[in-house]
């Protein structure tokens, strides 16, 4: 029982690792497709490619959470629609953690003066239509950004990835919900 867990964990983590792998490289390319941006036509083009990345991306990681799943369903003959449905489930948690941990260190250590830059800019766009109370929040807050973004990237990529196992747990043990399947002796 403890070594089937211990599997478990083992197979959900190299199945998380790339899934988050896959997450940082994008994050990573379009860092470096937005430095050399610049105004005009060479804007538009850059623009395109970080959307022909972003839909490349979603596709990939769609596919490679069905092949999970697929891989765990055929390696554990026994695993129903909830087990698969939980090993997508701590797919989804590793390879969020692993990601929204790449994004800390990129707000913290890499580029620490992005979220500064991005409050600077909402503080001077509403400046005009916030009290003196609301600014003083704003400026209280921008302290605590790093660890409010971490958990809002961790809780919006499990709660994908957790969707995304949900829909495809339904049907990847298909035979074992087969009504008009043989039974083996």
């Amino acid at each position: 029982m403890k070594e089937k867990r211990i599997n478990l964990w083992n197979d959900a983590g190299k199945a998380g690792l790339v899934l988050g792998t896959v997450s940082i490289l994008y994050m990573i390319i379009t860092l470096f497709t937005g430095k050399i941006a610049g105004g005009g036509i060479k804007a538009i083009l850059i623009g395109t490619l970080n959307f022909a990345l972003w839909a490349g991306k979603l596709v990939l990681c769609i596919w490679l959470m069905r092949f999970f799943l697929l891989k765990f369903s055929k390696s554990n003959p026994s695993a129903d629609n909830n087990k698969v449905f939980r090993f997508g489930m701590l797919v989804a948690l590793l390879s969020a953690l692993l990601y929204s941990a790449f994004y800390l260190v990129y707000i913290l250590y890499i580029n620490p003066n992005s979220m500064a830059e991005a409050f600077d800019l909402a503080i001077q766009q509403y400046s005009a239509s916030l009290d003196a109370q609301s600014l003083e929040a704003l400026e209280n807050i921008k302290s605590d950004m790093p660890t409010i973004s971490f958990f809002a990237q961790l809780i919006w990529s499990w709660l994908f990835g957790t969707i995304l196992s949900a829909i495809f747990s339904r049907k990847i043990p298909s035979d074992k919900n087969n009504p008009f399947t043989p039974e083996e002796q």
